[in-house]
């Protein structure tokens, strides 16, 4: 599993010209499923997910949660994460996850995220989706299952 994890002022995802869903002060999530990934993995990530302290506090030092400045989640599905471009020029998505697994894994994150957190904002899994954001700070976070 690999989830790019940004802290972002806001975020948009538009699906044939149409929002569809937006958050402002929060999370970004782009979340990969590969082969092997796991209920289990989708629990801890989101454990850590809601718990990971990125925003500033007023010291300007990252000490503070999602839910300690209240903000918002948003999860997009993107097997691209999974891009393996070591040959040729064109990627290969060997090490993605089945579509059948990867929906699986992106519903039940979302639930987690929601029993866990509350409200959780979405793409749509396997659409074309136009996904704009505010990255504030630039903050971006990458996790990967191969490093866990």
């Amino acid at each position: 599993m690999k989830l790019v994890i940004q802290r972002v002022e806001s975020a948009h995802v538009n699906v044939d010209g149409n929002t569809i869903s937006s958050i402002e002060r929060g999370l970004l999530v782009l979340l990969g499923v590969g082969e092997g990934d796991t209920r289990d993995m989708v629990d801890k990530y989101v454990d850590k997910l809601i718990k990971l302290r990125i925003f500033q506090d007023e010291d300007g030092k990252t000490n503070l949660s999602v839910a300690d400045v209240g903000g918002q989640i948003m999860v997009v599905s993107q097997f691209t994460l999974y891009a393996d471009c070591k040959k040729g020029n064109r990627p290969s998505f060997v090490y993605a996850g089945e579509p059948a697994l990867a929906e699986e894994l992106y519903e039940y994150f979302k639930q987690r995220v929601k029993e866990k957190y509350g409200e959780v904002y979405c793409g749509k899994f396997g659409a074309d989706m136009k996904v704009s954001l505010v990255n504030d700070g630039p903050f971006t976070i990458i996790w990967d299952s191969r490093d866990w």
